[in-house]
């Protein structure tokens, strides 16, 4: 299937750029004109998968995260990727409530808030490499 538009942007590694990824992220998809609610849960696993990368995945050191967007005719492609410490066992992680710091306090639902507000979620990690986040969502305001 081929992509209409597209968007490739990075940014360090900081708490402070995860809205500024959510709204970069809701303003490129607006151009497929999705509902408000199709917005939010864009905005919200974005806002998921940025702070795994930024939290977990480089732990309090800079690194950069990147987010890259695709665009079809019905439907987004949204990649979020770091170069961090990677995830050891992915099937653990992504178990409701799993958190690898349980001493700040975190909910440990990061995987499953992004699955239940996407269609699909690919997570693709490499220890001492990094993380590779791929979440797709279908559009029913375009599908018509």
């Amino acid at each position: 299937m081929q992509f209409i538009n597209e968007m490739k942007m990075e940014f360090l590694s900081k708490s402070t750029n995860e809205s500024f990824a959510r709204v970069v992220a809701a303003a490129f998809v607006s151009q497929l004109d999705p509902t408000l609610e199709e917005l939010a849960d864009i905005k919200t696993a974005v806002s998921e998968a940025v702070t795994n990368a930024i939290i977990h995945g480089y732990e309090n050191r800079n690194g950069y995260v990147r987010m890259h967007c695709r665009l079809f005719a019905d439907s987004v492609e949204i990649i979020i990727s770091d170069e961090g410490k990677g995830i050891e066992d992915i099937n653990l992680a992504r178990q409701p409530l799993y958190t690898s710091k349980p001493e700040m306090e975190r909910s440990g639902m990061g995987f499953t808030v992004m699955e239940s507000f996407m269609d699909s979620l690919e997570v693709e990690s490499e220890p001492d490499k990094g993380t590779v986040v791929r979440m797709y969502k279908t559009f029913k305001s375009c599908s018509k």
